[in-house]
């Protein structure tokens, strides 16, 4: 009977599943996207230069200072590879980069280049030229910013001046070996990446490092990671992600926030609509419905009949909505959307990733449907009890 009910009116009907199959439609691809543009977000943010946990010697962090170093980085990168983590160590110091005419305060990164691959992606974000190599101890790697202050490319001569340990200036030239990608708004401007044992020999500082960074196994979350690498070195600074960008970790929780709201405006608008349709299909019925209590049918068996309808409709929905977003969704996340045209653009600092793709987990299918399956269950219930309440002798005379 809730079956035939249903296409009795087939116009209102294909009208209500059609808007609950596109509400859902809609909300699997808005939460995959959303997924994807959170996920590569952190990525970017992880991958390159941050990591999921940094450790510092003192309070290098707020003074930076050449001498403020981790002595020995070998006793804790050795346990934390034991551990499974993955671990390394990199030498910072400030200083001038000159070539011609210009000139620019810069940061020097000096990286193990075997090592640092296994924490960082930034070795594969050379827009010009190649990443630095151990074999060629003079070469060098820029922000694309800084390159384009100093006005050289890939294959010129660049001077760096800075302080060494002693105190004494020191100076030396250097050849542009690549020049990298937009990364972050820091090292564009200012970034100069080396061999960490040609820094070493510029600066005079033969041991000791300022920043490890640690990137932790997929199983760990990361209060547990900041946990195991603080019982390694419980005299250190370890610092997470989050805690060393703190505006940037709101940012995306704030971003998860705007997705549940945009959902719940969403899913309020299908309520209002399938309350509007089931008072419909109620109050075309009256009559109907006041014979069938009249022949015994009781009260529970009506409000049976009423949310098996809506059942059966929210349950056609579910089917069209999840098998038309299924393909799209796949689409989106193997091709994804090229935007180009916001290349460059950066987010709290960070290069903000053109290639948009979506991300499919369980959730991103499974609660949509939930909630559409909870909001028209709490829609039909008003029409659902009223119409179980029905006198049959009114509903009898009701014109």
């Amino acid at each position: 009977m809730a079956w035939r009910n249903v296409w009795r009116n087939r116009r209102r009907t294909i009208v209500t599943v059609s808007a609950m199959s596109f509400a859902l439609f809609v909300m699997i691809l808005y939460s995959a996207m959303v997924e994807g543009y959170l996920e590569g977000m952190e990525r970017s943010i992880l991958d390159l230069e941050v990591g999921d946990v940094q450790v510092f010697a003192g309070d290098f962090r707020e003074n930076p200072s050449l001498y403020t170093v981790i002595e020995e980085p070998e006793k804790l990168i050795e346990p934390l590879s034991a551990d499974g983590f993955t671990a390394s160590a990199r030498v910072l110091a400030f200083g001038l980069a000159a070539a011609g005419e210009s000139s620019a305060g810069v940061s020097f990164r000096g990286v193990d280049v075997e090592q640092d691959a296994t924490v960082s992606n930034i070795h594969e974000e050379v827009a010009e030229g190649r990443w630095l190599d151990p074999g060629d101890p003079k070469g060098v790697v820029l922000g694309r910013r800084l390159a384009r202050i100093l006005g050289v490319g890939v294959g010129d001569e660049i001077v760096v001046l800075t302080q060494g340990s002693d105190g004494a200036m020191a100076y030396d030239l250097y050849d542009v070996r690549g020049i990298l990608r937009g990364i972050a708004d820091a090292t564009d401007r200012s970034g100069v990446f080396l061999n960490q044992s040609a820094l070493r020999e510029l600066l005079e500082v033969p041991a000791g490092v300022h920043q490890i960074i640690v990137r932790r196994p997929e199983e760990v979350d990361l209060a547990q990671a900041a946990t195991r690498v603080s019982g390694f070195a419980p005299d250190l600074d370890v610092q997470t992600w989050r805690q060393l960008m703190p505006t940037l970790s709101s940012l995306l929780e704030s971003s998860r926030s705007a997705m549940v709201m945009m959902s719940f405006i969403m899913y309020v608008a299908i309520g209002m609509l399938i309350l509007n349709a089931m008072l419909m299909a109620v109050f075309e019925r009256i009559r109907e419905l006041g014979v069938l209590k009249a022949l015994g049918v009781g009260p529970f068996e009506v409000l049976r009949l009423i949310l098996l309808e809506s059942g059966i409709q929210t349950a056609l929905a579910m089917i069209a909505g999840t098998v038309c977003a299924a393909p799209v969704v796949l689409y989106l996340r193997d091709t994804g959307l090229d935007l180009q045209s916001l290349a460059g653009v950066s987010v709290m600092g960070i290069a903000f990733d053109p290639h948009l793709r979506a991300v499919i987990t369980v959730d991103v299918f499974t609660s949509p449907v939930v909630m559409l399956a909870i909001v028209v269950a709490i829609a039909v219930l008003y029409p659902a009890i009223k119409a179980s309440a029905i006198r049959p002798v009114e509903a009898m005379h009701h014109h």
